[in-house]
């Protein structure tokens, strides 16, 4: 049997402040969620401002980024492409901002933003994904 890397709780926590950093750095007013491997939410952080819509997009991209084990970025730029059959997919946050998490070469998890610019989403999912590894052992 295989085993693999997991994130828990301290880890969940960690790329949150990680995250929230960020945003406050450049007083962006999103929502941050961490998903697990298999795209279900570990937590989420709804920063004051933030639009309401962001709590429901912020998952969905994290769950995509998780799933398809790359950034959701890529399946925006696909159907911009083109490729508009990809709408079909089972994912529902196909824009940038959602960022996998990979430890060991292994996808453990994704972190979703939503709130500003796809761009700056992105920039916070990966300065909390950083932020984090800083502090792993």
């Amino acid at each position: 049997m295989k085993t693999k890397p997991v994130l828990c709780s301290a880890d969940v926590d960690a790329l949150l402040v990680g995250a929230r950093a960020e945003a406050a750095a450049n007083q962006w007013a999103v929502t941050i969620a961490v998903a697990d491997d298999g795209g279900h939410l570990l937590g989420l952080c709804r920063l004051d401002g933030a639009s309401p819509m962001t709590a429901a997009m912020a998952p969905e991209k994290a769950r995509t980024a998780a799933l398809g084990r790359r950034e959701s970025k890529v399946y925006e730029e696909i159907i911009n492409q083109g490729r508009t059959a990809f709408l079909s997919a089972p994912l529902l946050g196909m824009l940038e901002g959602g960022v996998p998490i990979v430890v060991e070469g292994q996808v453990v998890g994704a972190v979703g933003v939503s709130g500003v610019k796809s761009d700056q989403d992105a920039q916070i999912a990966r300065a909390g994904i950083t932020a984090w590894q800083a502090g792993l052992p």
